[in-house]
């Protein structure tokens, strides 16, 4: 009896291009967090971006089967996807909501953060129509990052209308802290201070939320204060967090994560080239010696960064081999000269390890001025992701 292929394993038999991500890697990385924020605080795992690029639904499945309570994604669309899937789950949305979404929200037990007045009586009603009491809702406070939620000045109104929100329960409080990385920002300092006011005013409301959350990876890490009884980890999962900073000069911290994620492809095509042949668009990179270039069916519509262009390498046969020329859109050349045996279908790391070499997302990330958020998150769908227990 034949079978018939998914669109994926179409895909990887095709165009061998493809990303491994590393089920156990992200479950140790989950424990080690654990472990680092203690019993008492809560551990919301952030799934957002289609967990950094790894895979949303089979990310989090993964977590919820290794004790995740929570689950934190941007907004309905991302959530929709989990529960379909069997994700039961908590799952927090931390870009609160569009109106017109408060039904589906409520049905599929989704919990919304809030900062404004219009949500709050929104869902009310909806819950009030959906006979639903005590329906969980977030609310997020503005302490100095300015982006989303209730000012200082504006939370007493707020709180009133909470007040008359009988449907409703104010489950969590959060806020969000800019430079959480940057060991001696004041303003650091200053946020928690605005949260505390925050938390104070809240409860002279009559609002005493057990959830309160303020911590990012960098927070979860680096600032005990700021664990509260909730965090909210996102690129630490996927084994990544930012250099810390104080004074100007970089701290290191006892805290020790595992990349998830192995981009690889094979060797299209090797081509002997001359000594002063120009390479690729532009012409931008011309051998200096006759040379053996490997060509890649990667490129920038994958997610390869640009950047990296005659500046980033990749690993072949247990050797590093330099990108030559610019990355184009589904190729890339690399430099195989010195790299004995080398032959077409070879498998080529472009990040990832190989007995002892290493390729990571901070790497290219420092290469194209960017994060490794932005790497991880840019890697194209059309590069299909294989699991590993």
């Amino acid at each position: 009896m034949s079978t018939i292929a998914t669109p994926a394993e179409v895909r990887t038999s095709t165009r061998p291009t493809w990303a491994e991500v590393s089920l156990s890697a992200l479950r140790q990385n989950f424990v080690q967090i654990l472990r680092h924020v203690g019993n008492n605080v809560t551990v919301c795992a952030v799934v957002k971006a289609d967990a950094y690029g790894h895979g949303a639904v089979e990310c989090a499945l993964a977590l919820e089967e290794q004790g995740a309570d929570w689950l934190g994604v941007t907004s309905l669309d991302e959530a929709i996807p989990l529960r379909e899937s069997g994700v039961l789950t908590r799952i927090l949305l931390m870009t609160g909501f569009w109106r017109g979404e408060e039904a589906e929200i409520i049905r599929l037990r989704l919990t919304p953060t809030i900062w404004e007045a219009g949500q709050i009586e929104s869902l009310n009603n909806a819950s009030a129509t959906l006979k639903v009491t005590k329906f969980p809702i977030h609310l997020k406070v503005d302490t100095g990052m300015g982006r989303l939620g209730v000012s200082i000045e504006d939370l007493p109104g707020v709180c009133e209308v909470l007040k008359s929100s009988s449907n409703l329960l104010l489950e969590g409080v959060s806020t969000h802290l800019a430079s959480s990385e940057v060991l001696d920002a004041a303003s650091v300092q200053q946020q928690l201070q605005r949260f505390t006011e925050a938390r104070s005013m809240l409860r002279d409301a009559g609002f005493d939320p057990p959830l309160v959350h303020a911590a990012n990876t960098a927070a979860v890490i680096s600032r005990k204060e700021a664990l509260y009884s909730m965090v909210r980890p996102g690129i630490a999962l996927y084994g990544y967090f930012l250099p810390f900073e104080n004074g100007g000069n970089q701290t290191n911290f006892d805290f020790e994560v595992t990349p998830a994620l192995s981009w690889k492809t094979r060797i299209l095509s090797l081509r002997k080239m001359p000594a002063n042949q120009a390479l690729g668009y532009g012409g931008t990179y011309v051998t200096r010696a006759p040379s053996i270039i490997a060509v890649l069916p990667v490129g920038y519509a994958d997610g390869l960064n640009r950047q990296l262009s005659s500046r980033g390498r990749v690993i072949v046969r247990e050797h590093y081999a330099p990108i030559v020329g610019r990355i184009s859109m589904d190729l890339t050349l690399v430099d195989v000269t010195d790299i004995p045996g080398v032959e077409v279908g070879d498998e080529v790391v472009l990040l990832g390890s190989s007995n002892g070499l290493s390729v990571d997302a901070m790497e290219h990330a420092r290469l194209a001025n960017t994060t490794p958020y932005e790497i991880l998150c840019c890697i194209s769908k059309r590069v299909p992701r294989k699991y590993v227990a």
